[in-house]
């Protein structure tokens, strides 16, 4: 077994979900077979879509765990790698910091890149290159009271433990999820546009699931929203939803009352700056799906 790097963006022709899912081609089987079991860091290339053809962050984005791999029943030459545990970095690792590579295959003995090794979208890394990597992307040093993980009574946790460890923990990625969603929307409400801010500075907004953790909901920014704690029990009881245009919808089941005052008369969620972290249509819809009192 073996760590991996795959290769991924949205601009790709393949069938893509990368929380849950990758697509590739017969030629990476055997190195992502692999990694089956094992965690697997995404990269981003230069070349994805958007305004300029060279939008690519060319960075490390994310961590995802491979659960396995099955053919593609439509293309008899390709195949799907499905996954979990997927967890985006605190921000992005770049393939090159001063002029050293995370994954030392990449680099040939003069210096200069090996770019047969770097077209391959699935490749192998070790071990202690690929927690190098881990360590880089993700803020493993906590300030819980900032984020709420502790109340006052709690003891303090002292004993470190291995990247693995923290990057599979739900504690930690809860407080992951928790930070990204609510810097994506600015610590304000999706719904409301409030922006609050208590007494010890933390904002009060919360970061809710749309498909939840316990619906195999993944932990990506895409899969969550700010919102205020009324409207997050609203939404988490199905009483409010949003279409794929990000229009506010209500259940004929009805909001209560003295709560249907918070729902701004336009109705249009408030979304990030950032496209990439906007709610994705697969995860909005499954919400209305199985949630939406419709």
């Amino acid at each position: 077994m073996a760590n991996a790097i795959f290769t991924a963006s949205e601009s790709s022709s393949y069938d893509d979900l990368i929380e849950t899912r990758y697509h590739f081609p017969r030629a990476y089987l055997a190195k992502a077979k692999e990694a089956i079991g094992e965690l697997i860091a995404y990269y981003e290339h230069r070349r994805n879509a958007g305004p300029s053809s060279n939008g690519g962050r060319q960075a490390y984005f994310a961590v995802a765990r491979l659960l396995r791999i099955e053919a593609d029943p439509a293309r008899g030459d390709h195949y799907y790698a499905y996954l979990d545990q997927f967890l985006e970095f605190d921000h992005p690792v770049p393939l090159l910091v001063n002029g050293h590579y995370y994954e030392s295959a990449l680099q040939k003995e003069d210096g200069s890149t090996n770019r047969g090794a770097f077209g391959r979208s699935v490749r192998l890394i070790p071990a202690h290159e690929f927690d190098a990597l881990l360590r880089a992307g993700l803020a493993t040093e906590r300030d819980p009271w900032e984020l709420g993980m502790v109340r006052e009574d709690d003891p303090p946790e002292y004993t470190p433990r291995p990247i693995i460890q923290q990057v599979i923990s739900r504690k930690f990625r809860d407080v992951s999820f928790r930070r990204h969603v609510r810097q994506a929307y600015g610590n304000t409400c999706a719904v409301t546009g409030l922006r609050l801010i208590n007494g010890g500075g933390r904002p009060e907004v919360q970061a809710a699931h749309i498909r939840p953790v316990e619906a195999d909901g993944p932990d990506t920014v895409r899969n969550g929203i700010a919102l205020t704690g009324t409207v997050h029990w609203l939404f988490d009881r199905g009483l409010i939803s949003f279409d794929d245009q990000y229009n506010v919808l209500l259940s004929p089941a009805g909001v209560p009352d003295d709560l249907d005052k918070l729902i701004p008369a336009h109705r249009k969620l408030i979304l990030p700056e950032h496209v990439e972290h906007q709610p994705h249509a697969t995860y909005l819809r499954w919400h209305r799906e199985n949630r939406f009192k419709a």
